[in-house]
C-alpha cells in the first residue's frame, strides 16, 4: 500500500477541518498520515509516496508555520523525493495566489509534480469547502494507490 502524507497548519480551525476531510477520504483509498506542519519533518516526507498540503494564506502569503515546514525539509529531501506527487489546498480570505506561488516555487525546486491545480477555497467560510477537500483527498489517495500519480 502506498503512503500519503497530509501536512497542514490552521490557526482558526478552517484549514484543519479541510485537512481532516481530505484525510478521512484518503484513508479509504491508501495509508494516510495527517500531521500538523509544526510537528512534521523531513523524515515524514521521506517515508511517504505522495503529499497533500493544506495551508491558510495570511497577509497574501503562505502561513509562516507552513513556510517553516518547507524550510526545515527542503535540503534534507531535495535529492531523495524528486518526482513525487503532491496536491495543494489553500484557505484564503481573498485570492490565495501568494500561497500558491510560494508552494509552486518550493515544489518546482524539489522537482515534485502537481497532480492537479491547487484547490483554493476563497472568501467567507462555506461548508462546501469541506466537501471539496473530501473529494480532493479521495482523488489523491486513489490516484496514488492506483499508481496514476
Amino acid at each position: 500500500m502506498t503512503r500519503l502524507l497530509i501536512v497542514y497548519h490552521s490557526r482558526t480551525g478552517g484549514t484543519r477541518q479541510m485537512a481532516h476531510a481530505a484525510a478521512q477520504a484518503a484513508r479509504k483509498e491508501t495509508d494516510t498520515t495527517l500531521k500538523k506542519a509544526s510537528e512534521a519533518g523531513p523524515e515524514d516526507l521521506l517515508a511517504a509516496d505522495g503529499y497533500l498540503f493544506a495551508a491558510p494564506e495570511n497577509l497574501a502569503a503562505i502561513a509562516g508555520v507552513m513556510k517553516d515546514f518547507f524550510d526545515r525539509c527542503y535540503y534534507p529531501c531535495l535529492e531523495e523525493t524528486q518526482g513525487r506527487s503532491f496536491a495543494l489546498l489553500v484557505r484564503a480570505g481573498h485570492d490565495g495566489t501568494g500561497t500558491c506561488r510560494a508552494v509552486e516555487t518550493i515544489t518546482t525546486g524539489l522537482r515534485w509534480k502537481a497532480v492537479q491545480e491547487p484547490l483554493v477555497c476563497r472568501g467567507d467560510w462555506d461548508e462546501a469547502f469541506v466537501d471539496q477537500c473530501h473529494d480532493l483527498g479521495m482523488l489523491v489517495g486513489a490516484g496514488l494507490e492506483a499508481g496514476v500519480f
